[in-house]
């Protein structure tokens, strides 16, 4: 009987605990709304944009090539675009890492044959194209006749080309005159030449790619260049034929590799879109790795945010909960309390972030250029986005919340009533001073690695160095917050009068309160630093790179590219003293990094040994750029070579795999220190023409003898359609484009919207300090200070606040990128100063908006 009597006394005990912690709940929501408000904005505006990563992340992962070229065909054989390398990581288990290739990979043409013979197969057809420019200068794509039936294509008018100079055209083109009977003008390999136009067809579903050009499949193979291998073969089913049972059949009449060693696929349904756009899979996982690594600084973001403001929260009651367990409130009822309001508070918030995710998130994606990947958006996505960004936020508030009064429900009652007298704590613990110690040695440790490091191992060695001497920042901000009030109290107190006075005094008094301040505001300039200055300093040194090595005054381009016999035009032209022609396409790399294994993509420039000297100087450092010749030479770029471990005379052997897959050995005959303008290996253009999708130059540098040779290289020229004669810049040069349109668009994601949010949390930490402190603007105001004064203390402790986040942030910021500019470019960090003051002001105005707006509405008293 006493048992049931305990469980029914502990039962009622319980149940009275929970009714009064749901009444200190309730009443303190009322009660400190205000303060509660920041804390609703900060959770609301972190599960919006956990939201909108997810949501867009997920577009990503969902994203498909579109089928358009294959859209008639059931099936599609290509040869796999993938090549993987495995090694061992140390002390672990073998790893095996992949990666696309961006050129294509073809298929030995007796696979049509096999295929054809495969049961279920009514019809299987050799695809190839060929890069084509009209007499306009305008793009269009060579295809044989027979693959017309893959799109599909249907003749309109006019007939299927019988003979070697008949085409049939694309309805597109009938606009530019291109009708039955008519002479078209194209040029595929050489000077353009004229082809009568056969038929005209059109085609369903062409999508917005560029026009086609059929040929006989004879004619069509010659321009191709490489008779014993087709591009893929499409495959059209007999009827009745499923998908599945097509693919089964093909898999079993078809080998499993290639005779170059490359994996055979067949493709259904939507994968088939993977045999047009070869890399857009691979640009796909580019675009998932770099946004993946922003959602990784934007979850760190926020939840040290959200830490931050529920704690400042929590923080400003300690006093109340220091009472209440003073009178009796046992730390299980005060802890359920708090708990309790926060839930309440995130519950409602989420809500509403998690709506706001889905605009964000569409804004995002609008901003992503990937074509040719239409990102997808089911209607589950949004919602599913949006329910995650809401669990995951409100079950991070609760514990937050709960930890930061932990130190306040924990004390004896005697102890919470001294307490309640004093509620500012001082110090904080050795505990969180070790912590914060602990990081900030170790992301200086990071940033002095990173310098003896070089590529990507660098670039993650300073992330690392970043993000601990943030989270030390906040860990030590009441110890940087004294530093500073020393360092600024004495010149404020000197410009300020009275006020200055006051704010000094307010600052020295209150090392928590400002450390908290100033948190939010380092980690806002420290991140917009790190984003826009690590671009910045890598494009300047790389555009200082390529102008030291430009050599031409002229260059010749066209919209499709340039056949190989232009530039040998080009240098029989009079005054002609040195023309190259630049084939561009890129090599894999497989090394280790860090211990794990890597297959790095870089791009190539392929040139013409004999010629470069006097258009290009990569700046030899040693060896002799006129042996890069022949298909087995490479020159290295300085620091790559160093990596590697290689120089002159030594062979890269089963390391480098070039643009289709090719594994090749490359003989090091000159290594050079332009390698950020010119890229990292520079290869002879014969040794890549038989491994690129189209062996067309990009461009031609020319460089004159006297003056200037562009009249005579126009007339050169003039027989290849819309080739453009231009004076030369370091763009032609350069290894990649200065900046991209995706480039642009992760810089407004990750600095626009995350720079956005760490502005909102500045704004939403100090609104919460600045309405704590009534009581004291309204003591102030009691014993004699003037309105103006108080108004004037809260501008200079504005200003305070501002100057000590934004040298601090600078400071944290300028750490990791002086290691990472010193070991990629040789160079100090630079950051365009209109953007920094663009930065310096956003923070001004945030800091203004947090702390004198609301302290002077709370600053005014009745006087009797």
């Amino acid at each position: 009987m006493s048992t049931r009597i305990r469980k029914a006394e502990t039962v009622r005990a319980r149940s009275g605990g929970r009714r009064a912690s749901a009444f200190l709940a309730r009443r303190s929501l009322t009660a400190h709304r205000r303060a509660w408000a920041a804390v609703f904005a900060a959770t609301a505006a972190t599960a919006a944009l956990i939201g909108a990563f997810a949501l867009v992340l997920g577009s990503l992962l969902l994203a498909q090539p579109p089928v358009e070229r294959y859209a008639g065909a059931d099936a599609v054989v290509a040869a796999d675009q993938k090549v993987s390398y495995t090694a061992k990581p140390w002390g672990s288990e073998p790893m095996t890492v992949t990666a696309y290739l961006s050129e294509r990979a073809r298929l030995d043409r007796s696979v049509v044959a096999k295929a054809a013979a495969a049961d279920g197969v009514a019809k299987a057809v050799a695809d190839d194209s060929v890069p084509l420019t009209l007499g306009g200068g305008a793009g269009a794509v060579g295809r044989s006749w027979p693959s017309a039936v893959l799109t599909p294509y249907e003749l309109t008018s006019g007939r299927a080309p019988r003979s070697a100079d008949e085409v049939v055209v694309d309805r597109a083109l009938a606009p530019a005159g291109a009708e039955v009977g008519s002479t078209v003008q194209l040029q595929a390999e050489g000077a353009a030449r004229p082809y009568t136009v056969s038929g005209v067809a059109e085609a369903g579903n062409r999508g917005e790619g560029a026009p086609a050009v059929f040929f006989t499949e004879a004619r069509l193979t010659a321009l191709a260049g490489h008779p014993g291998t087709v591009d893929a073969v499409g495959i059209v089913a007999r009827d009745g034929v499923s998908s599945d049972a097509l693919r089964d059949s093909l898999g079993d009449a078809l080998p499993d590799r290639t005779d170059t060693g490359r994996g055979i696929r067949v493709l259904i349904g939507s994968a088939r879109g993977e045999a047009e756009h070869l890399d857009a899979l691979g640009g796909r996982g580019d675009l998932l790795a770099l946004l993946g690594s922003i959602a990784g600084t934007v979850l760190m973001v926020a939840l040290l945010v959200l830490s931050t403001t529920v704690s400042q929260a929590v923080h400003q009651r300690s006093g109340e909960l220091a009472l209440l367990r003073a009178v009796g409130a046992t730390p299980r009822q005060l802890r359920s309390a708090v708990g309790r309001e926060v839930s309440r508070v995130a519950g409602a918030a989420v809500v509403l972030g998690g709506a706001g995710a889905v605009p964000l998130g569409l804004l995002m994606r609008s901003l992503l250029t990937t074509d040719p990947l239409p990102l997808p958006a089911p209607l589950w996505l949004p919602l599913a986005a949006a329910v995650a960004a809401a669990v995951f936020v409100a079950g991070a508030a609760r514990p937050v919340s709960l930890l930061a009064a932990r130190s306040i429900t924990g004390m004896r009652p005697a102890a919470a009533l001294s307490s309640a007298r004093a509620p500012e704590p001082g110090e904080p613990g050795r505990l969180r001073t070790g912590a914060g110690m602990l990081l900030v040695v170790g992301g200086v440790g990071s940033a002095v690695a990173a310098m003896a490091q070089g590529g990507q191992a660098a670039a993650v060695a300073a992330s690392g160095a970043a993000t601990s001497l943030v989270i030390a920042v906040a860990l030590l901000g009441p110890w940087i917050a004294r530093a500073a009030t020393r360092v600024l109290g004495a010149p404020l107190r000197r410009a300020g009068g009275v006020s200055g006075f006051l704010a000094a005094k307010s600052a020295a008094a209150h090392n928590r309160r400002l450390g908290a301040a100033i948190t939010p505001m380092v980690l806002v300039v420290a991140f917009v630093c790190v984003q826009l200055t690590a671009g910045a300093t890598l494009e300047r040194a790389a555009d200082r790179q390529a102008e030291a090595a430009l050599r031409a005054d002229l260059v010749v381009t066209a919209p499709a590219g340039l056949p190989a016999d232009a530039a040998a035009a080009v240098r029989r032209a009079p005054g002609v003293a040195a023309a190259t022609g630049v084939l561009r396409s890129s090599v894999l790399l497989a090394h280790h990094e860090m211990g794990d294994p890597k297959l790095d993509r870089y791009p190539v420039l392929g040139v013409t040994a004999g010629e470069l000297s006097g258009t290009v100087d990569p700046g030899v450092a040693s060896g002799d750029l006129t042996a890069l010749t022949g298909r087995s030479t490479v020159a290295v770029g300085r620091d790559r070579a160093d990596e590697l471990g290689v120089g002159v005379g030594d062979r890269v052997r089963l390391r480098l795999r070039l643009g289709d897959g090719t594994e090749t050995g490359l003989r090091v005959v000159a290594v050079y220190e332009r390698a950020l303008g010119l890229g990292e290996f520079m290869l002879p253009r014969e040794a890549l023409t038989g491994h690129v999708s189209a062996a067309r130059d990009a461009r031609i540098l020319v460089r004159s003898e006297a003056g200037s040779a562009a009249a005579s290289v126009r007339r050169a020229v003039a027989p290849y359609a819309g080739a453009q004669v231009r004076a030369a810049t370091a763009d032609d040069v350069r290894i990649a484009p200065p900046s991209s349109e995706e480039d642009d668009a992760l810089i407004v994601i990750g600095v626009g919207v995350i720079g956005g949010f760490a502005l909102l949390a500045v704004v939403s930490t100090l609104t919460l300090i600045t309405v704590g402190r009534r009581r004291e603007f309204r003591l102030l105001r009691l014993v004699g200070a003037g309105r103006r004064q108080v108004t004037r203390m809260l501008f200079l402790e504005t200003g305070l606040v501002a100057v000590a986040g934004l040298t601090i942030g600078t400071a944290v910021a300028a750490v990791p990128l002086t290691a990472f500019a010193v070991s990629a470019a040789g160079t100090v960090p630079y950051l365009d100063p209109v953007r920094y003051g663009v930065l310096a002001g956003a923070v001004l105005m945030a800091a203004a908006a947090g702390v004198v707006i609301p302290g002077t509405s709370g600053g005014r008293v009745r006087r009797r």
